[in-house]
């Protein structure tokens, strides 16, 4: 009679006295498989896929919705719908996930990824241009959604904690050059463009063509870019000169003319960008970014309380940041214009019989102000909410990846911080305003 499982035969050898061979359940991967699949039911309730895409809902994505090209009652492919771009990127920076590739291939493979496409294909493309190509509406979001915390009283922004760090740039370690290599890449770049054009327009073979006019975009590419460097190298040769070194020694980078070789935490120098956080205090909310090439701390408080002021129409009442960025003129100057005070420890003096905390003839009173309650316990207790703010979110945009960042250029690499900032400010938003969470008066008292 026919069995339900295959029987072993009769002439089974033992392997032990008394015990016959194991019998085993084996793949068998040519057979075909026919499965019903409700996308809505692959993720729990409280899942954080579900939670990115509500926040991305509450989001005013108008700006990328008006960029759209193909609409009603004329030709064209629709495009894949924003809001869909949008909260993939937010869900693959919260995971850790930094390549478009592996972005567009979590989409095919991971059920919290095909559920936020629901069902809408995407390619590692148009994930990649999206990344980098909206900064400016980008910059927007964080200021709406940062805006729309202060409105609820979520956000205070009475005390702003500032810190940078050094993010590896995507420039090569080797691709640094000084003038006189630059000007002979620069002519080697536009020598192979002059050939690889000739050569396009010699090949009648349609495959040839589209071959070596690939090639001639990546040399046109090259040859852009060493331009750039070009460009970029009087400001690194001036920078050099402030610094009392030798302007020939000044060197550019042929990959990314943007990046500069920077002390890292670690104590080695590597091509580099600074990047500035600035987080409320009070609710851990990320309320300003900056990115720049310039490897010191000192001066940047300034642009940092106009961006804020700038954004929310307000100046924070307080300031707290390391000693890197203390620069008296800077303490001085937003006193006087802002109204905002700095807590940051004063530089240790060099004859050690001085008092720090003791003002210095011709102090500008502001600073004299901050000498002295820099001294006070009172000073020195707000001052220790600066590490569990900002180097808190710094760490967290490590944990996610913040270790290199994947494009190259200032304008995308800002665009890639700004992702970031917006993916911590919509955990920060959840705990927020999650039913009993403290505010941020209380929190502060």
């Amino acid at each position: 009679m026919d069995e339900l499982f295959d029987l072993p035969p009769d002439d089974v050898t033992t392997t032990t006295a008394g015990r016959g061979r194991p019998r085993l359940q084996r793949p068998d991967r040519d057979q075909v498989e026919l499965r019903a699949t409700h996308l809505d039911a692959l993720l729990p309730p409280d899942h954080r896929a579900r939670a990115v895409w509500d926040f991305v809902a509450g989001l005013d994505l108008a700006p990328l919705y008006a960029r759209i090209r193909a609409v009603e009652g004329h030709p064209g492919r629709p495009p894949i719908d924003p809001a869909i771009l949008v909260a993939l990127w937010l869900y693959a920076t919260l995971e850790g996930v930094g390549s478009a590739r592996a972005l567009a291939r979590l989409c095919d493979e991971h059920d919290a990824y095909r559920w936020i496409a629901g069902g809408v294909g995407v390619n590692h493309h148009t994930l990649a241009d999206v990344r980098v190509d909206h900064a400016d509406i980008l910059d927007d979001l964080l200021t709406g959604s940062v805006a729309a915390l202060v409105t609820d009283g979520l956000v205070t922004l009475d005390r702003v904690a500032q810190d940078g760090m050094r993010v590896r740039a995507g420039a090569g370690a080797a691709s640094f050059r000084r003038r006189d290599a630059l000007d002979a890449a620069l002519a080697d770049a536009e020598a192979r463009v002059t050939a690889l054009r000739a050569e396009l327009d010699d090949d009648p073979a349609a495959t040839s063509r589209r071959v070596a006019a690939a090639r001639e975009r990546a040399a046109w590419e090259r040859t852009e870019r060493v331009r750039r460097a070009l460009d970029r190298l009087p400001e690194v040769e001036a920078a050099r000169r402030r610094h009392g070194r030798s302007a020939a020694d000044a060197r550019t980078s042929t990959t990314d003319p943007d990046a500069r070789v920077m002390k890292m935490a670690d104590g080695g120098f590597r091509p580099a960008f600074n990047v500035q956080l600035a987080t409320d205090t009070a609710s851990g909310v990320v309320v300003g970014v900056d990115i720049t090439d310039v490897g010191s701390d000192a001066g940047l408080l300034g642009p940092m309380v106009r961006q804020l002021e700038r954004r929310y129409d307000r100046a924070p009442a307080e300031l707290l940041a390391d000693g890197g960025f203390v620069v008296l003129d800077d303490i001085a100057g937003l006193a006087d214009g802002h109204g905002t005070i700095v807590y940051a420890p004063p530089t240790t003096p060099h004859d050690p019989a001085r008092d720090p905390f003791v003002p210095l003839p011709g102090d500008h009173p502001a600073v004299a102000a901050w000498r002295v309650r820099m001294g006070t316990d009172a000073a020195k207790a707000i001052y220790r909410q600066r590490a569990a703010a900002a180097e808190c979110v710094n760490a967290q945009a490590r944990n996610r990846g913040l270790q290199r960042l994947p494009v190259r250029g200032l304008g995308r690499a800002r665009a890639v911080l700004l992702w970031f900032a917006l993916a911590h400010n919509l955990v920060r938003t959840l705990a927020l305003r999650a039913p009993g969470a403290a505010s941020p008066a209380s929190v502060t008292a």
